[in-house]
């Protein structure tokens, strides 16, 4: 196949060589061109499968994140409802404590008036108008409270 041959370069000297015919050369690099072309399409085949799977990844993931977020937004939501439930409840409850303490600073003053002047008489041997009247009033405030506080409680 292969006959050696003798050329001679620029400075004059001999060199042995492998002759190998033009058309042998064009075969043989036909054939690594064509090896280096299914090479580079099956690497080019491989890399757009990974990019279509990383791809495909990305999208599973962004439709899972958004089911999640649609939930916690469902969740603060109905939390933030209840927080504003709970808190004008709070309110009524406070407007509600404000008003029995009042009641019951009320009845402690009239409580208190009427213990400190029940034993007290007045020179005549009578009891002063303004207690007499004291006592009355603690007995329907004393009776419409605890009307009251049974109504609340129950």
């Amino acid at each position: 196949m292969a006959s050696p041959s003798t050329v001679t370069n620029s400075s004059g000297s001999s060199l042995l060589q492998n002759s190998i015919s033009s058309e042998d050369l064009k075969a043989v690099m036909d054939q690594r061109k064509r090896k280096r072309r299914i090479s580079n399409r099956e690497s080019a085949r491989r890399s757009r499968m990974r990019k279509q799977q990383h791809l495909d990844d990305l999208n599973s993931e962004l439709r899972q994140l958004r089911e999640d977020n649609a939930k916690v937004l469902t969740s603060l939501s109905l939390i933030t409802q209840h927080y504003f439930e709970v808190e004008a409840e709070n309110s009524v409850l406070k407007i509600q404590l404000v008003e029995i303490s009042n009641r019951l600073m009320a009845l402690n003053d009239i409580l208190q008036c009427c213990l400190s002047g029940s034993n007290a008489v007045s020179r005549g041997g009578f009891i002063s108008p303004w207690k007499s009247m004291c006592m009355n009033q603690n007995k329907q405030i004393v009776a419409s409270t605890v009307q009251n506080m049974r109504q609340f409680l129950c």
